[in-house]
């Protein structure tokens, strides 16, 4: 099986699974009449549905990160298809919700994004933004995962992603990690004014550089074969005038 038809299984996978996570969160949202989340207590207590829906989330995380390892050969293209899986999931996941429910009206409207280890607020694009970024440095991954010397982000690069991915997770968590100190009801009702675009750029621009590390690889690469083809053809020119 080639590697663009295993990246179109996992994506097909990945977009049916967002069609039954947003059906999921209309059912739930419609039950405490919270389909724009962003409204005063946005998280209200509904009988037992907060553990489960804890529970949702994990399982949602492992769906994920299966399907990345029955798709790759190798650690890393498994990691890989997990980052385009998760990446095209939660993108269709708001493509989808949008017709169901009206909801989101625009890409700066806000969402509760995640709830573990507390939950997360942010306007829609942010984690559209960083979906769009796994998709693409995972597919740049798989894509090289045939060569012999496949084209991997180096430690370093690596090291500023994590980074990168650790200042994100504190722009989204950062009221409710404010509000953390009073208890869990103050959680519950957090709702955020304000979103710090300029940490977010600098943890956008940190989980980018893998990529881009990856690309520059890629072209130095295709010049080192050219140069070397160019000296080959040369050699040969040479031995045939001998």
């Amino acid at each position: 099986m080639s590697n663009r038809i295993r990246w179109s299984i996992v994506a097909v996978f990945a977009m049916a699974m967002a069609w039954v996570e947003a059906a999921v969160v209309v059912y739930l949202r419609t039950l405490i009449n919270r389909i724009e989340p962003y409204q005063a207590n946005p998280l209200p207590i509904f009988g037992g549905l907060g553990e489960i829906e804890l529970g949702r989330e994990v399982a949602t995380l492992v769906m994920l990160l299966t399907v990345g390892a029955l798709a790759g050969r190798t650690w890393h293209s498994q990691l890989a298809y997990a980052m385009i899986a998760f990446g095209v999931w939660d993108i269709f996941y708001y493509v989808l919700l949008a017709p169901m429910t009206g909801w989101p009206r625009t890409l700066f409207d806000w969402d509760v994004l995640f709830l573990l280890p507390l939950p997360w607020w942010g306007p829609v694009i942010a984690p559209v933004s960083i979906a769009l970024l796994m998709i693409v440095g995972g597919t740049l991954i798989t894509h090289n995962d045939d060569t012999r010397a496949p084209v991997l982000p180096r430690r370093c690069t690596l090291a500023l992603a994590i980074l990168g991915a650790s200042l994100a997770l504190s722009v989204f968590m950062a009221d409710t990690i404010s509000a953390s100190s009073r208890g869990v009801e103050s959680i519950r009702t957090v709702l955020p004014t304000t979103f710090n675009w300029g940490w977010f750029s600098i943890a956008f621009a940190l989980m980018g550089v893998p990529i881009g590390d990856m690309i520059w690889q890629r072209v130095h690469a295709n010049r080192n074969h050219l140069t070397r083809a160019k000296k080959l053809s040369a050699n040969n020119t040479n031995l045939r005038e001998c």
